[in-house]
């Protein structure tokens, strides 16, 4: 790999990583004042659409044929769709209600429960700092299973319906972009008839009487292909080690905003599970770096 090629890789992952991670979350708190279903909604929309484009754009046509033409592929992507639009809509909700450090947990758990999932289900072999990231990880989950009040259930739940979704993804193993068009199609449907509802209840906020409104909900789908073309382009140029080091910078940015800028609070309890999380991914990493 070219040192110049490496360097670009870095940037592309490292800018994805942070735009996910300060612009996105700043956003879409900022725009909390909307529905979370609503926003949720139109981000799958607007989506679709640049996806549609791109597809175009980037003459990818074939590979979604080829992609299609598989039954299996097609199967799968259908419930991966639908773990994608929870996984937003958990996020989504979770930061509409001063939740982001919560859900910052989740993305710092993510990792690992793939590691985990890895083993489980697709037969992946375990070495000792990848067990003990996982025991970490337990051990955490049950430290705060004693403390409820402190219990990022959200975090758990964006964790969890992300992990599932790159297990399905890493079975079929298909263009990122392109499958992630397909899956928005698989919702658009859902998506367009709930828009409707939503309009004829006069609980839209997507409104020809409040233009701002209808560029924000635009820009949903903005703020989330943008950050996935950039880390998948630092992915493509970079190594797996490298690029998985550069992913902790959304959650740790989505951690420093909660707390920091939005002033969200942080008990004792909570920071002890963090510590005990951090840990597990330092653990991670190290195994990352080594075996990459």
């Amino acid at each position: 790999m070219k040192q110049s090629q490496f360097k670009t890789g870095v940037i592309y992952a490292t800018v994805g990583s942070l735009w996910w991670g300060i612009l996105g979350t700043i956003f879409f708190k900022y725009i909390s004042y909307m529905g979370a279903i609503e926003v949720t909604l139109h981000r799958l929309i607007w989506t679709s659409l640049i996806l549609f484009i791109t597809t175009l754009i980037f003459k990818k046509i074939n590979i979604l044929d080829k992609i299609i033409k598989e039954r299996k592929n097609l199967i799968i992507l259908f419930f991966s769709s639908v773990l994608i639009f929870l996984n937003w809509g958990t996020w989504i909700y979770a930061v509409s209600i001063n939740k982001i450090i919560d859900a910052s947990y989740g993305y710092f758990i993510f990792p690992i429960l793939n590691v985990l999932f890895g083993s489980i289900f697709l037969k992946e072999k375990l070495n000792l700092k990848r067990k003990v990231s996982i025991l970490a990880v337990i051990l955490s989950a049950i430290y705060l299973l004693f403390n409820l009040e402190s219990f990022p259930l959200l975090g758990f739940l964006v964790a969890f319906f992300w992990s599932t979704y790159n297990l399905l993804r890493k079975i079929i193993n298909v263009d990122t972009d392109v499958g992630l068009f397909i899956e928005s199609l698989y919702i658009l449907p859902l998506a367009l008839i709930s828009c409707y509802i939503i309009f004829k209840t006069g609980n839209n906020d997507f409104s020809f009487n409040s233009p701002i409104n209808i560029i924000y909900l635009m820009l949903a789908g903005v703020m989330t292909v943008i950050p996935l073309f950039l880390f998948i382009k630092g992915l493509e140029k970079t190594t797996m080690a490298t690029s998985g080091l550069i992913f902790f910078l959304t959650p740790t940015s989505q951690f420093l905003l909660g707390f920091f800028y939005f002033n969200e609070p942080l008990n004792m309890s909570k920071l002890i599970s963090f510590i005990i999380i951090w840990i597990a991914v330092l653990i991670y990493l190290r195994d990352l770096y080594e075996n990459n």
